[in-house]
């Protein structure tokens, strides 16, 4: 799939905006009808419920910020190198709260920040390909300089999301993103942008997306 169309730059901010809008939302909320309960009912059992609630529901919170920070951010400066140790970390705290289970094969080295962040959004449409649960396998070869990422998802129904096969190869003359679609498709910019070749497919019954320096278009 070849990128036929392009979005602006403001629009690409504000759906990147309600995406992370989107992600919060419900442990936020969660947090909330916690202190209600705390606030109104005297019962000691249901204060202690919301007490349970309103701390899973801020380690959430709080892990999904964290992750955004890194997936969808700046990062850090121009320029800059993030350690992988430190994306492993962000990775899994997001997906504690997940279906799928998390496996990481890294070096325990730096990276430029935009294959850190290529890293982490092929790993959020690793973990959509399999909804019902299973692993999602990252693994970072071939050295930090000219690396090749894969992820590889496998699990009951795998299969490859429709926003990816639609979007992450760019918009299609008939495509209107919104802040489900609009993750795909920022995969495919920074892939892109760091002169990768991308490419989502199933492999018998396993989901995988890859990137890295090889000829040929995106194979989506």
């Amino acid at each position: 799939m070849s990128e036929t169309n392009e979005v602006s730059a403001l629009e690409l901010a504000a759906l990147m905006c309600s995406r992370v809008c989107h992600d919060i939302i419900s442990p936020v909320g969660a947090i909330t009808n916690g202190l209600e309960v705390l606030a109104d009912d005297d019962d000691p059992e249901m204060k202690d419920h919301a007490m349970e609630l309103i701390t899973k529901s801020a380690t959430q919170a709080s892990a999904k910020l964290q992750f955004a920070r890194i997936c969808f951010g700046a990062g850090g400066s121009a320029g800059a190198e993030l350690d992988l140790q430190d994306a492993k970390a962000v990775a899994e705290g997001l997906m504690a709260s997940e279906r799928p289970t998390l496996s990481w094969d890294a070096p325990a080295a730096t990276l430029g920040k935009d294959y850190v962040k290529l890293l982490l959004n092929m790993m959020l449409i690793g973990a959509a390909a399999i909804p019902r649960g299973g692993e999602v396998a990252v693994k970072v070869e071939n050295g930090t300089a000219t690396p090749t990422i894969t992820v590889r998802s496998t699990g009951t129904a795998a299969r490859v999301p429709e926003e990816t096969q639609k979007f992450l190869g760019g918009l299609p003359e008939e495509g209107t993103l919104d802040a489900r679609s609009v993750q795909p498709y920022f995969t495919g910019l920074v892939a892109r942008s760091l002169g990768l070749s991308i490419s989502a497919r199933m492999d018998g019954e396993a989901f995988v997306i890859e990137a890295g320096f090889v000829d040929g278009g995106s194979g989506v």
